[in-house]
């Protein structure tokens, strides 16, 4: 007979099993009715920007990991049990990209490509260096990588500084190249840290995140959600943020009604990485065709804002509306339960979102 002791382990053993089943932090989320949040990977450090593989093979990157990471779904449960490291060591390795049965990898100064790699997941070949011109900076040197509709490679050049005005050209910018490093050019200027774009369903035009300048103030300048509808525009960095906002030290130098202001405004601090325009058929109705968008957070206001991921609403092609979709990271007195970084729709149209806080990957699905 098990006595008061073997009852209590026992007990104890039960809610250990629990804890290993039930996500402490998932529980916290608040989704609209009828969403269910849970937990795809663990233990995946750091996790960043993600990838699909036309396999289903999801691959995150890391920014102070410095490696690259490849996960499996084998048995379609929403859980990936396999993981893979494909590189290591690595400087910054934010973005990630998959075209044509490669990977492409953003690091702060080059892309790097692995050539079939999702019949190398166990032996993953050793990279080649597609481009290796970009600045060595690593303040705004991180990158986001997407493969544009027309199979181009999209990347960001952020500021070297918060504020300053670079004497090169090539900062501040979003720029394109083929997939095999030739054709580079500068797409956007006037971009001071943008850590997500990606194109709009039907239209096939850009909308990208950008992340404003700091120590304004808690509540000044917004941060920005861009529309590049053509190559070529200017978006206002450093010299007028927002809507119109001059910047105190750069906004004498230039009139911000030349510039493309932005088609929607963040609150300031609230940090927008990663975003994606959602075309799948599970969610309902009225999140089809819109945008989702990751808010990483706030690092230096007062009072916290952000940690959260919120959808925008379009009305004829253009946003309306910001409504919250997964909230509660932030928990009262300020307590940081994860940041989210980068979205990734599947093919079952349920969504991956990553938190390199907790280096978890979630994925959030609709069960009515």
């Amino acid at each position: 007979m098990l006595n008061r002791l073997h009852w209590l382990l026992l007990g104890w053993g039960w809610i250990g099993l629990a804890w290993a089943v039930v996500d402490p932090v998932s529980t916290l989320i608040q989704l609209p009715p009828g969403f269910v949040i849970e937990i795809f990977a663990r233990e995946v450090r750091n996790a960043r920007s993600l990838a699909l593989g036309e396999d289903g093979t999801v691959y995150v990157g890391t920014r102070t990991a410095g490696k690259i990471y490849a996960l499996r779904d084998r048995d379609g449960d929403g859980k990936a049990e396999e993981k893979h490291v494909l590189a290591q060591g690595l400087t910054m390795p934010n973005g990630v990209a998959f075209h044509e049965g490669d990977l492409y990898v953003a690091e702060v100064s080059r892309i790097l490509r692995f050539r079939n790699i999702g019949s190398h997941l166990t032996d993953p070949p050793k990279p080649e260096v597609v481009f290796d011109a970009f600045p060595t900076d690593l303040w705004h040197g991180w990158k986001y990588l997407r493969i544009s509709p027309d199979g181009k490679l999209y990347t960001a050049i952020g500021a070297p500084c918060n504020i300053c005005k670079p004497e090169k050209e090539i900062y501040a910018t979003l720029v394109r190249l083929n997939t095999d490093g030739s054709g580079f050019e500068i797409f956007a200027h006037g971009v001071r840290n943008s850590v997500g774009f990606d194109w709009q369903p039907g239209t096939g035009t850009l909308w990208f995140t950008d992340n404003g300048r700091d120590w304004l103030g808690d509540d000044v300048p917004p941060d920005e959600l861009n529309h590049a509808a053509k190559a070529g525009l200017h978006f206002g960095y450093p010299y007028c943020h927002g809507e119109a906002i001059p910047d105190p030290k750069f906004g004498q130098y230039a009139d911000c009604e030349q510039y493309t202001p932005p088609a929607w405004q963040f609150g300031a601090h609230v940090a927008p990485l990663g975003l994606r325009f959602y075309t799948g058929d599970q969610f309902p109705t009225p999140y089809r065709g819109q945008l989702f968008v990751a808010q990483h957070g706030s690092w230096n206001r007062s009072e916290p804002a952000g940690y959260k991921v919120v959808w925008i609403e379009f009305k004829d092609g253009k946003p309306v509306a910001e409504h919250p979709f997964a909230e509660g990271w932030l928990q009262p007195g300020d307590k940081v339960m994860g940041r989210p970084v980068d979205i990734l729709q599947m093919p079952d149209g349920s969504l991956l979102v990553s938190d390199d806080l907790r280096g978890v990957i979630y994925r959030i699905r609709y069960r009515p």
